[in-house]
């Protein structure tokens, strides 16, 4: 929906105050969601209240273009269960600050933010969400009902060629995780980062098929900063190559640095796109993961619930094939992890099996995944999800 050269000297008058004429061109838009997920794990079966969980989700995106290089964006967020804590679920997906029992029904601003362009230079200041591809040790995470956001000021600019520099402060985050708080917003790294993180990226071009990123973080409060690159050259016969790597350095007393390195391979056959990924931990005391949510990571082995698994001390294999089916597109990934003494799972490895289709339905997007955990020393866990969402 688009409603253009609406006069703010009219909402100047209806105020009672005057101020100079301007054209405002505002553009709203959002989405709404309905999640659900169930679990068969020891006594609990498929579809039992108390391995369930639901979400009914809808926001709302205002963005309007100031003038004289000013924009603005904001966000309202409406997280509901339809009532069904009462029959149907036992627990939420994300929950919020006028909890209802088990329940969870908020209204929040999610979003608010003011936008400056400066010549190259464009200023991002206030609640946003932050890429996982240009913040990836921050980044606000798409697998659960609603994303994560951050109170931030990030500096975007393109002055060198092919190069996109970005700096960033972020304060503050509202995480994520099943049945997080999403309207309560707190420092980064569980609490820890009291004075904020700062975070620089360059992301460069130069090199003809082969993007590579490089970011640099440092947490004053925690004693913690980290690195992190990623290159993707693609086109080398009929293979893309993907190499990631980082470290997160402790400076703390006595403290260990933390290093991952990553690779993935992926190729066409017929109709399928096919991968291989591997990465490897060391037994640092600091997970890789995003510090804003301490949930998900940034390595290719990230799949739908093996991030406590692949994080720390670990390594991991990743098979991939996804291929069209039907009206959507049919993924199945295989991962097995190799756990060492210092894995946040002990020396328990573990295997993961998902299975998921995408596809639109109604005029939505929809998903429905199977995923099959096995933990060693562990039940088995299987779990379906089924998620809805109409973008307008």
């Amino acid at each position: 929906m688009k409603i253009t050269n609406l006069s703010l000297a009219a909402i100047a008058a209806v105020a009672m105050t005057t101020g100079a004429m301007a054209d405002v061109d505002m553009k709203i838009g959002g989405q709404a969601v309905v999640y659900y997920q169930t679990a068969d794990v020891g006594d609990v079966s498929f579809f039992d209240k108390e391995g369930a969980r639901a979400n009914a989700a809808l926001q709302l995106n205002l963005n309007a273009d100031l003038g004289n290089g000013f924009g603005m964006g904001v966000q309202g967020t409406a997280l509901n269960t339809f009532g069904l804590e009462k029959n149907l679920v036992d627990k939420v997906m994300q929950a919020g600050g006028g909890d209802l029992g088990n329940a969870s029904d908020y209204e929040a601003i999610t979003k608010a933010y003011l936008t400056k362009q400066i010549a190259n230079t464009t200023l991002k200041m206030g609640r946003q969400e932050l890429p996982k591809n240009l913040s990836p040790l921050a980044f606000s995470e798409g697998w659960n009902v609603t994303k994560n956001t951050f109170d931030a000021i990030v500096a975007v600019n393109t002055d060198l060629p092919d190069t996109t520099l970005v700096g960033a402060f972020v304060s503050r985050t509202n995480g994520n995780g099943l049945a997080n708080d999403m309207s309560t917003f707190s420092d980064l790294a569980g609490g820890a980062a009291k004075k904020g993180a700062y975070m620089l990226t360059a992301a460069n071009k130069s090199v003809a098929n082969t993007p590579i990123t490089v970011s640099y973080y440092q947490l004053p409060s925690t004693e913690l900063s980290a690195v992190w690159a990623d290159v993707q050259a693609s086109k080398l016969g009929p293979v893309n190559l993907g190499l990631q790597g980082g470290m997160v350095m402790n400076g703390a007393t006595g403290g260990n640095d933390t290093t991952a390195i990553g690779a993935k391979v992926s190729g066409k056959a017929g109709p399928a796109n096919l991968s291989l990924a591997y990465s490897t931990v060391d037994d640092g005391d600091v997970p890789i993961h995003n510090v804003g949510t301490g949930v998900k990571t940034p390595l290719y082995t990230q799949m739908i619930l093996n991030q406590k698994a692949i994080k720390k001390d670990a390594d991991t294999v990743l098979l991939k094939g996804a291929m069209p089916a039907g009206p959507g597109k049919l993924i199945a990934q295989y991962g097995m992890t190799t756990a060492n003494a210092k894995n946040l799972n002990g020396e328990n490895d573990y295997n993961e099996l998902d299975i998921i289709y995408k596809f639109k339905a109604l005029g939505t997007n929809m998903l429905a995944a199977y995923v099959m955990a096995d933990l060693d020393g562990a039940d088995k866990v299987n779990v379906l999800r089924f998620w809805t969402r109409y973008n307008f």
